[in-house]
């Protein structure tokens, strides 16, 4: 639970930023020597966006988790300090100082709060802000930028070595079982992604943008469904290809291996499968696609290296199928229905709420209700549509909105999450009454939050 803590935290420092590195990736892809459309002037423009715009997004991104915007800022100061003291991107630095900038100053606040006339506290916040802050960056200039861009050297020259000795399609079998445990987010943004931004400095692609991202192994799975499921799951998978493949959201597919474990092995032979056919065709991408739709892994892909990606993920799919294809067949249609299974795993955690003092029935008719996700831009996306429909169908006006755990509001009345998210919802808003969810599509905790929603509009 620490380890997942810690890479959610570290995705969500670089996923509100997502659309800068794409902008980043779509100007290295179109205008460096090797791009679609080259130009010398315009492509001067990729190497301060590398080296300072986007470490010190993720330094601003990291203390405004900590302390909000005034974290945020020192956070940013820290990490230029880095950022000036190393000659590599400072990614790895920047998810160091951000949090340390914004928790260093909160620390500050901590010990001036209630010692300061009130005639002098913008006084003291500003210079204590500024002193924190240029006591961070001499400290990373001179001693943390140095010694992250040694780490970051030989993180690059170890995957490097990974690679040449073959064994980088070995790692589908840890990112494919990290995924379905809702930590895709921490593996692709927390540490395939600063490796990958080193190489395609260097390179101008990196195949390392391509092993969580790739659509296919998922696709397979699902498509498999669709042909030989039975039950719910055959009915729902159509709609899920479209939404995992095109969306670009994985996690739609999760439910579809954890109601049969065995599957994870059709997802692992097409990861291994797919990294394969990347790396003996020396497929890569220009930055990281978010969400991993294909559309995002076209328009990233670098010229000449569209047909290398679009047959990794092809051989990927066509892996996961065969693979998923007889365990899905021998599944008995009780088995494939899943509806009990998420209703056992949702009163399971209501039982857990209950026992820790959290609310399990409304008092009233709530303004909003907050569909939580890891990264705010993912599975919240889907439930809050769902919801929405179903809140429509009922007649029922009451916003829904997605937001990343990480930036619930302590003040938030009532949050749908999928389970494994729900303690950490619980910490973040202690208030809220949390609906624990296990299937995006079709849990029945939607419906006993509508039936719940339409008895207190009707008092």
């Amino acid at each position: 639970m620490r380890l997942q803590r810690t890479g959610s935290f570290l995705a969500a420092m670089v996923l509100p930023n997502i659309g800068a590195f794409i902008a980043w990736g779509l100007i290295t892809a179109l205008f460096i020597p090797a791009g679609w459309l080259p130009n010398a002037r315009l492509a001067r423009l990729a190497d301060p966006m590398i080296l300072y715009l986007l470490p010190l997004l993720i330094g601003f991104s990291g203390g405004r988790l900590q302390h909000g915007f005034r974290g945020g800022v020192v956070g940013a100061v820290a990490t230029m300090g880095a950022v000036a003291g190393s000659t590599v991107p400072m990614f790895i630095g920047a998810m160091m100082l951000g949090p340390l900038g914004g928790w260093s100053i909160k620390k500050l606040d901590g010990l001036i709060e209630g010692r300061v006339p009130p005639g002098f506290r913008m006084l003291a916040g500003n210079f204590s802000a500024g002193l924190c802050g240029m006591a961070l960056t001499l400290t990373a200039f001179t001693a943390i930028g140095p010694v992250v861009t040694q780490l970051t050297a030989a993180l690059s020259a170890g995957a490097r070595w990974f690679a040449q000795a073959g064994l980088l399609p070995l790692v589908a079998l840890l990112i494919e079982p990290g995924k379905v445990m809702f930590m895709n987010n921490a593996i692709n943004h927390g540490l395939l992604a600063p490796l990958g931004v080193a190489e395609v400095k260097e390179y101008g692609r990196s195949v390392f943008f391509l092993l969580e991202t790739n659509p296919g192994p998922g696709l397979g799975l699902l498509l498999a469904y669709w042909l030989f499921g039975k039950g719910a799951a055959r009915q729902s998978a159509p709609g899920a290809v479209i939404i995992h493949f095109f969306g670009g959201i994985h996690e739609i597919y999760f439910p579809y291996v954890l109601m049969n474990p065995l599957t994870i092995l059709a997802v692992i032979a097409g990861g291994i499968g797919a990294n394969i056919s990347f790396v003996l065709t020396s497929a890569g991408l220009a930055a990281t696609p978010s969400p991993g739709s294909i559309f995002a892994e076209v328009a990233l892909a670098p010229r000449g290296g569209l047909l290398p990606v679009l047959l990794g993920i092809g051989v990927g799919s066509f892996c996961s199928f065969v693979v998923a294809m007889p365990i899905v067949r021998r599944m008995k249609a009780g088995e494939s229905d899943g509806q009990a299974i998420n209703r056992a795993v949702d009163e399971v955690y209501r039982a857990k709420a209950a026992s820790a003092g959290v609310p399990s029935r409304l008092s009233r008719l709530p303004a909003r209700i907050v569909f939580a996700c890891d990264a705010g831009m993912g599975s919240s996306v889907i439930g809050q549509s769902v919801l929405k429909q179903k809140l429509r169908e009922a007649g029922l006006e009451v916003a829904v909105e997605h937001s990343a755990v990480s930036e619930l509001s302590p003040l938030t009345e009532v949050v749908v999450s999928h389970a494994s998210l729900s303690p950490r919802v619980r910490a973040a808003a202690p208030r809220a009454s949390v609906y624990a969810i296990e299937d995006f599509i079709s849990s029945p905790v939607y419906d006993e939050l509508v039936a719940e929603l339409r008895r207190l509009a009707g008092e």
